[in-house]
């Protein structure tokens, strides 16, 4: 009986032992299975000791992000990124809790599978993170207006301007909100004011048709100084790949005979046209403006207009109208502050972009300008009033067989003061003259002596190049107030024999500066340092 108890005791034991080691077995494939393939060894824990951890534990961090949000409105001068800063940002959402788990964004190759459940672990699998979010769509933002809904019809003939109205007053009043015009039709709208104060900020006007202005002379009445306005809004954004055709042919006061439409009815509506010929595109009073990408062919007079605005964007459109097309301005700044223009081509018939008075902060870069007649300050001071121009930067244009290249002109009798203007990598091809200061400007048959004028320092002129076929450079400044703080730096200019004109040397007049590198031709007129009893005002005591 002993015999047999000892024998079944051992029987018991070896068969507990056997059950033991396959528990063992089973645990241990299933901790191999969930174990973390990332997790760090003991010796790279011990070699890490005191760093900043890269593993799992960096990812779970609830550390705010570094990146600052978005702003809803345009600044002028933003750069390009991957998502278009033009556009006002989506509503902001709660934000999404910081998920540990890696993910291709952040570098991690692979993804870590789920664990099976287990018993006493103190490792837990981190969530998949969420979907990244979609960027605002590229046109629209909160409710889209579409006029064709408010009874336009898109046929180039009706007269649409009332389901302008319609779309814009709903908008308007909804704010944050989308003026859709559709593509692949033409729309004819009459002189409109598309105007605040009492519209809500930022509204798209989304252009991707065609809006025609009208050619009958009954449209006009007596004259209108622009067809349409935007006037007293705040964050107002014109974009798009749509076009505004002015149909300026009816007011030009020419011919072409090689026009099949240039017919007897044609001279008859001519005549029969207002003398005073509006702007096509204006804004008045606005705050951070934004117009980018559409076209604007064939403006009566000038193409698009900024008056007492500030924060305004211009980029990526075109502006057409044919070279001898009287007064076809390409953009006009009046009284307005911190513009950036740029990645613009224009055509016209007088400058590409005219900067008056009451503008500062003035930005224009990467900027195609011909023809037409370059790029001006001015004309400043006329019937002896007060002009006032500063913090002006023109760079990296090129200008083809244009009048002028960069050019400030002011008139006699005028006070006020035009500081701190920079021209630089300015690239001209067959530009008649491609550098001027003009303080004797006049625009009639003849023009009294003054002794007042419009005071001009602190100009630089850097990397100026190319050719031209009348004169290289013009400075004709005033005798009681000469120009000072010219400063030439990488001129450049090359003759072009052209038939009809006749080359001249370059030409100065009570002009004051430095030549900071020898320039092409000799620029030896001008008169190095500073005119004798100059005490000249600063900007803001005359301004």
């Amino acid at each position: 009986m002993k015999l047999r108890a000892k024998g079944l005791g051992l029987l018991l034991l070896l068969v507990l032992l056997a059950l033991c080691s396959t528990i063992d077995v089973s645990e241990a494939r299933r901790g191999k299975h969930w174990r973390p393939r990332s997790s760090p060894s003991s010796s790279q824990l011990k070699k890490g000791k005191g760093k900043k951890s890269t593993s799992h534990r960096q990812h779970g961090s609830n550390r705010p992000s570094s990146k600052p949000p978005v702003s809803s409105t345009p600044s002028p001068g933003a750069g390009k990124g991957n998502q278009n800063p033009y556009q006002p940002s989506p509503s902001p959402t709660p934000s999404a809790p910081v998920n540990p788990s890696p993910s291709p964004a952040n570098g991690s190759r692979h993804s870590s599978p789920k664990p099976p459940p287990s018993c006493g672990t103190g490792h837990q699998q981190p969530s998949q993170p969420p979907p990244p979010a979609l960027p605002p769509p590229p046109a629209t933002q909160g409710a889209v207006f579409n006029v064709v809904d408010f009874g336009a019809k898109g046929d180039g003939v009706t007269d649409d301007t009332k389901a302008f109205e319609g779309a814009w007053a709903a908008a308007c009043k909804q704010g944050a909100s989308t003026v859709l015009v559709p593509p692949e039709l033409e729309f004819l709208v009459g002189p409109i004011s598309f105007s605040g104060p009492y519209c809500k900020p930022n509204i798209i006007f989304q252009l991707e048709g065609t809006i025609l202005a009208p050619t009958s002379a009954k449209a006009w009445g007596s004259g209108l100084l622009q067809w349409l306005e935007f006037t007293k809004l705040n964050g107002i954004v014109i974009q798009g790949n749509g076009i505004i055709n002015g149909r300026g042919q009816q007011w030009w006061t020419y011919a072409n005979p090689e026009d099949e439409d240039d017919d007897d009815a044609y001279d008859v509506e001519l005549e029969r046209m207002p003398q005073i010929k509006p702007t096509a595109l204006r804004f008045y009073g606005s705050f951070n403006v934004v117009v980018a990408g559409i076209t604007i062919v064939n403006s009566s007079q000038c193409h698009l207009k900024f008056d007492n605005c500030q924060g305004v964007m211009v980029h990526d459109m075109t502006i057409s109208s044919p070279e001898n097309s009287l007064n076809t301005d390409g953009i006009h700044l009046q009284n307005s502050k911190d513009v950036s223009i740029h990645h613009t081509n224009m055509a016209c018939g007088d400058d590409c972009i005219s900067i008056q008075t009451g503008c500062s902060n003035i930005n224009i870069h990467n900027v195609n300008c011909g023809p037409g007649h370059g790029i001006s300050i001015g004309g400043l001071g006329r019937d002896n009033t007060k002009a006032c121009v500063s913090n002006v930067t023109v760079r990296d244009v090129n200008m083809l067989r244009t009048m002028n290249g960069v050019r400030i002109k002011t008139w006699q009798g005028g006070v006020g003061l035009v500081q701190d203007i920079r021209f630089s990598n300015i690239q001209v091809s067959e530009v008649q003259t491609p550098i001027i200061i003009d303080q004797f400007y006049c625009d009639k048959s003849t023009c009294r002596n003054q002794t007042s004028a419009v005071a001009v320092s602190g100009v630089q002129y850097e990397n100026i190049r190319g050719t031209f076929t009348i004169k290289p450079v013009h400075f004709a400044c005033s005798d009681s107030l000469p120009c000072s703080g010219i400063s030439l730096t990488g001129v450049q200019l090359r003759p072009v024999q052209v038939p009809h004109y006749h080359l001249n040397n370059p030409f100065c007049w009570q002009a004051f500066g430095e030549l900071y590198t020898p320039t092409v031709p000799p620029i030896s007129c001008l008169q190095i340092g500073k005119p004798a009893g100059n005490n000249l005002q600063t900007y803001n005591d005359i301004c």
